[in-house]
């Protein structure tokens, strides 16, 4: 806070619009310095405020998992880089410039993963643009069916093609070419799976890499590892690079497909990394879906093994958005939440437009939805104007970035 030491007997007179008549100036020229001192000085300390205010919060984008189209994340994704650059007037601005820490979940990992890994100079290897690119280009690859049996029926997707597109987009651009790692990022990253050996969920960390090679993974195998499916893929297997800790793997979406809360019960408990955050009030989260369906199971025996897994996915990020509700529910502009309907499953790029013209269904605090005036885009739109307010995050960069 400011203290200002002004001359006794003098008050401050607000500005006067140029449109107003203009009183005769003072005979008092101490009086006249006073008072320009006085609103030069408080001008200066509002703008310190404010600026002080803004910093303070610290910011969360989180993708969820579901689907193999990603329609409902790209498009806000591209979106919010396209907002992010118009607001700034930086034509290379990235999302990465403008938030502190990044979660993801299944495909919305993959997302994540690239607009946040490190091209070796501090700077993200992708842009949103290329990341969802990505996507709609290799979707035969990454989600290439499995060839079954005469008598199998359930469709199953090849690990191996899977495997293959992402060592590709997750390793170093040189003459090298080395695989990418947990700590390669430009930003903290998280991205949760569930280990069958130990029973429990497992969330890749940045912050836990930089501590230990012991958990330091792969990029292209935490990837791997979110998207593991139960009856679409094999549990995957995999090790640390030091070989220490194994993990087998199914998909993080059984339990955290809605990451949001556990990017923020991070950032809560990682001091190390966020010294200033004590509570909700110092978050700033954007919250991204991908995609309900637009049809509910009404009849338990309508129920295949396909729609269970969509309740469950469903479920786990329904209930994390109705407990950030509830966490928000004092200032609901500090947790922003964007999600569209019947967009789950297979689709095309023509239908990012319907996305983000989509009317928002916000949870209200302690049950229930309503249904907002304004669409996705709006919403991202306004939620830029306070993400690139108080300017580029600070957070350190990866711990492997090479100097120019």
């Amino acid at each position: 806070m400011l203290i200002l030491c002004l001359p006794r007997n003098v008050s401050y007179l607000p500005h006067v619009d140029h449109a107003e008549p203009i009183e005769k100036p003072s005979s008092n020229p101490k009086m006249d310095l006073g008072k320009v001192t006085l609103e030069i000085f408080s001008k200066l300390e509002q703008q310190w405020l404010s600026h002080y205010e803004a910093t303070t919060k610290t910011r969360i984008l989180t993708i969820d998992g579901g689907g193999t189209a990603a329609i409902v994340a790209g498009a806000a994704l591209i979106h919010l880089e396209d907002q992010i650059r118009a607001q700034t007037s930086d034509p290379h601005a990235q999302i990465s410039d403008y938030f502190d820490i990044f979660a993801g979940t299944g495909i919305g990992a993959f997302l994540a993963a690239m607009i946040t890994t490190d091209d070796g100079f501090g700077r993200p290897l992708y842009t949103a643009r290329d990341a969802v690119r990505f996507i709609a280009e290799k979707n035969r690859e990454l989600y290439k069916p499995k060839h079954a049996g005469v008598f199998l029926r359930q469709r199953r997707f090849s690990s191996r093609s899977m495997e293959k597109a992402l060592k590709q987009v997750f390793r170093r651009k040189d003459e090298a070419g080395r695989l990418l790692t947990i700590k390669d990022t430009c930003k903290p990253l998280l991205i949760p799976c569930f280990d069958l050996k130990s029973s429990a969920p497992f969330v890749f960390s940045r912050a836990d890499a930089t501590e230990s090679p012991s958990f330091n993974f792969e990029l292209w195998k935490a990837c791997r590892a979110t998207s593991a499916t139960p009856g679409l893929f094999k549990p995957f297997h995999f090790s640390s690079i030091d070989g220490k800790t194994s993990c087998s793997a199914v998909d993080g979406g059984l339990v955290m497909n809605n990451p949001a809360a556990a990017a923020i019960t991070h950032v809560l408990h990682n001091k190390r990394d966020f010294p200033s955050v004590n509570g909700v009030e110092d978050l700033l989260v954007l919250s991204i879906g991908n995609g309900a369906p637009a049809k509910r199971v009404r009849d338990v025996r309508e129920c295949s093994t396909s729609s269970l897994v969509d309740i469950a996915l469903d479920g786990v990020s329904e209930t994390v958005d109705q407990m950030l509700g509830n966490a928000f529910c004092w200032n609901r502009t500090d947790y922003v939440r964007i999600q569209a309907f019947g967009f789950g499953g297979e689709g095309t790029r023509a239908e990012e437009k319907k996305v983000l013209n989509e009317r928002v269904l916000e949870s209200l605090p302690f049950g229930g939805k309503r249904l907002l005036q304004e669409t996705n885009a709006n919403r991202i739109k306004g939620f830029v104007q306070r993400l690139v307010a108080p300017g580029k995050t600070s957070l350190p960069s990866s711990p492997c970035k090479v100097p120019p």
